[in-house]
This record gives structure tokens, sequence and C-alpha cells, in this order.
């Protein structure tokens, strides 16, 4: 686990992003007080499927595609 405070952080910024994507944990503090840990991001477990969502809208407004007031000039 490595820990840096803020302006270290803010300096080092790129190594600390490789450092978390191969696995360390990195903490970052304020103050020498932990508030955060850099984590990469998982990937989803499976790929978006088109047309998942059929049948989950269940009402849609008359007017959803209408212009709002004042804004005609803008369209």
């Amino acid at each position: 686990m490595s820990k840096f405070n803020i302006a270290e952080a803010k300096t080092r910024f790129s190594e600390l992003v490789q450092k978390a994507m191969l696995g360390e944990e990195v903490i970052i503090a304020k103050d020498n007080k932990p508030v955060l840990k850099l984590v990469p991001l998982d990937k989803p477990a499976k790929p978006r499927r088109a047309g998942s969502g059929k049948g989950q809208v269940l009402y849609v407004a008359p007017d959803f595609d209408a212009t709002p007031e004042g804004f005609k000039d803008y369209v």
C-alpha cells in the first residue's frame, strides 16, 4: 500500500495511476488522513446487448418530442 498527500499525488499522478492499474493499493491523504483510494475500474461482466431494455419504458408523454415554449428560435 502506498500513501501520498494531495500535493505529491498531483505531481506523480501518472505514476500513481500506473501503480493502481498494476494492482497496488494507492491511498491519497489530506493532512496525513486518508481520504480516497485510487483503484482501476472493473470491466463489465458481459457486453451490453441492443434491445435488452425492451418493454421497460411504461409511459412516454404525448409531447415528448415537442419543442418547449421559448425555444423555437433555437431549432
